[in-house]
């Protein structure tokens, strides 16, 4: 005889509502998870209220890497909240050692980072549904974070303790640097007399069409333009621009990832005018 009784949702507790925090939280509400609290609107409260936090299944703390530990160590004095199961931090660079309060007074950790740019939060709990997330920890914590990430739509993998910050590096490289990088772009269109709003719309159809390729091709086939053609005469133009211009790291820049784009554009070309280039940049 099936049984007919409605599946109780699971219950958690979010400390920090920064960005990530409310994009999760209302993520979360959509999916189906019951919201016991929500802790934090000022840093400061994220750490000063953790004495009322109801229990709950699930607690995720999503403050800022350097408030991780000290929420870990107070929550885990609170007496009230050991009917907690299961403990998450949001953070991609920490691994969940940072819980080891929590974990020593019986709780399961671990840590679960979405791979999402989060702007605001509801474009962000948006974006949180089909992601990629990055997960860490003990068995009885990765089965909990896992059955978030289904119940969001979407995939997860893992990455041992000791490789977290490598992750991290990689994650900020393809998305908070590519801003850092794309601002660079502009302002070397604006010392070029574009107007800068202007340059902006100008460059975000290519890095479209680019991140396009990416999903298509390796990163080999999708690289295009000057270094994919080994065209040298164009990288010593480039070079002498650069040298010439006040945009401050944009010769630097270039030279470092034009070395990237070397090693990607290598096997397509002349093996002379791969050094050439390479003599060049360095």
């Amino acid at each position: 005889m099936p049984n007919n009784r409605a599946r109780k949702p699971t219950t958690v507790s979010i400390i920090g509502l920064g960005r990530m925090g409310q994009a999760l939280a209302i993520a979360l509400a959509a999916a189906g998870y019951r919201l016991q609290a929500l802790v934090g609107r000022t840093e400061k409260d994220a750490t000063a209220d953790l004495a009322q936090l109801p229990p709950s299944k699930l607690i995720l703390i999503t403050t800022p890497d350097d408030a991780i530990a000290e929420v870990a160590a107070r929550l885990a004095a609170v007496p009230k909240s050991r009917a907690v199961q299961t403990v998450l931090h949001t953070s991609g660079a920490l691994s969940s050692d940072v819980l080891s309060p929590l974990a020593d007074a019986g709780f399961h950790t671990g840590s679960l980072h979405p791979l999402v740019s989060v702007s605001e939060p509801r474009a962000g709990a948006k974006a949180l549904r089909g992601a990629f997330y990055c997960l860490e920890g003990e068995p009885a914590a990765l089965r909990r974070a896992r059955a978030l990430v289904k119940a969001l739509g979407g995939q997860s993998f893992f990455v041992g303790a000791e490789n977290k910050a490598l992750y991290h590096a990689a994650a900020v490289m393809a998305s908070p640097q590519l801003v850092a990088l794309f601002d660079l772009a502009t302002e070397l269109l604006a010392a070029a007399g574009v107007n800068p709003k202007t340059a902006r719309q100008i460059l975000l159809p290519l890095v479209a069409s680019t991140a396009k390729n990416l999903a298509v091709f390796s990163p080999e086939q999708a690289l295009t333009g000057t270094f994919a053609r080994g065209d040298v005469a164009t990288v010593r133009r480039h070079l002498k621009a650069l040298s010439a211009t006040k945009v401050a790291g944009a010769l630097e820049v270039y030279k470092l990832l034009g070395l990237q784009s070397v090693k990607l554009a290598g096997k397509s070309l002349d093996p002379q005018v791969v050094t050439q280039i390479r003599t060049l940049l360095r």
